[in-house]
Order: structure tokens, then sequence, then C-alpha cells
């Protein structure tokens, strides 16, 4: 990883704890007052051929500085990690069929809306799944939970996107 790529990944770290801290933990969605947890963006957009450990890392002290900041005890740290643990899985299921370029992350614009918004749902939805089954501690008040699951997969899901079309490279 160069550091131009370093930089712009702890750029777009601070900028995604900074966006989740002030503002998307201030939006409540529903009377079940579900919050987007957007900084997943974070672990999506890390380069394809980031090593697994830094992938690990990199996911558990985002979540780390999260539980720090809310007071939530390794939910958000644990969540994350999930999500980073399965993202190889999912781009190995999603890959194309002349596989990922070097030297890229994931892009709306170098491999498509339709292939982007499975991986971006996939990954969001793993993500708050365990998100909210962890804050619960437990399947109690399942329906609850998988209501809370799907409105923040698809809200997340739907910033995620949006955010691609405003800031992807052309």
């Amino acid at each position: 990883m160069t550091l131009n790529v370093l930089l712009k990944n702890a750029a777009l770290f601070l900028l995604l704890i900074f966006l989740q801290i002030f503002l998307f933990d201030n939006i409540k969605l529903t009377s079940y007052e579900v919050r987007p947890l957007f900084y997943v963006l974070f672990i999506l957009l890390l380069p394809f051929d980031i090593s697994g450990w830094a992938l690990l890392l990199s996911a558990f002290f985002t979540g780390l500085i999260l539980d720090m900041f809310e007071d939530t005890g390794g939910v958000h740290a644990a969540s994350l990690l999930i999500a980073a643990f399965l993202r190889p899985m999912v781009l190995r299921i999603l890959s194309t069929r002349d596989g990922y370029l070097p030297d890229t992350s994931p892009s709306i614009t170098l491999y498509g809306f339709s292939w982007f918004l499975k991986y971006a749902f996939i990954l969001a939805l793993v993500h708050n799944a365990a998100y909210y089954i962890f804050l619960k501690f437990g399947f109690q008040d399942f329906s609850q939970t998988l209501i809370k699951t799907i409105t923040a997969s698809v809200t997340v899901s739907a910033l995620i996107i949006l955010s691609q079309f405003l800031f992807a490279k052309r």
C-alpha cells in the first residue's frame, strides 16, 4: 500500500468517525430508534489487496473508537470485525470474471452499480445483524431485531451508494 493510499484511507477513517459520532448517531429512524451505522463504509472501501491482519486490525480499532465514544462495550468492534472477517469471502463470491484490478479499491465506477450494491448490502446486512444481536445480547425480541437490521441495512446501503455517486472518481 502506497503512502498516498494510506493517507487517503486515514482521512476517510477520520471523516467517517466524525460523521458517525456527530451526525448519524443523532438520527433515529422509525419508532425502534434505528441509527444508520455508516462507518462500515471504511471497511468496504479498503483496497482489495489489503492483508487479512491489516483489515481485521482496521475494523477492530474503528469499532473500538466508536465504542469508547458511545460507551457500547465492544458492540461496534465485534460487529465490524465480523463484517471484516467475511469481506474476503463476499469478494470471492461476487468476483468478476476477470477478477479485481490490482491496486484498486471497491467502487461503483470500477465495478458497476449492481456489483457494488450487492457488495455493500451484504456486508451492511452482516454488520447490522451482528450489531443489533450483540446490542440485545441475544435473540429476545427477534422480530424487533430483524426490523432494525433490515431498516438499518437498507438505509446504510442507500447512503453508501449515494456517497459513491457523490464522491467516487469518475
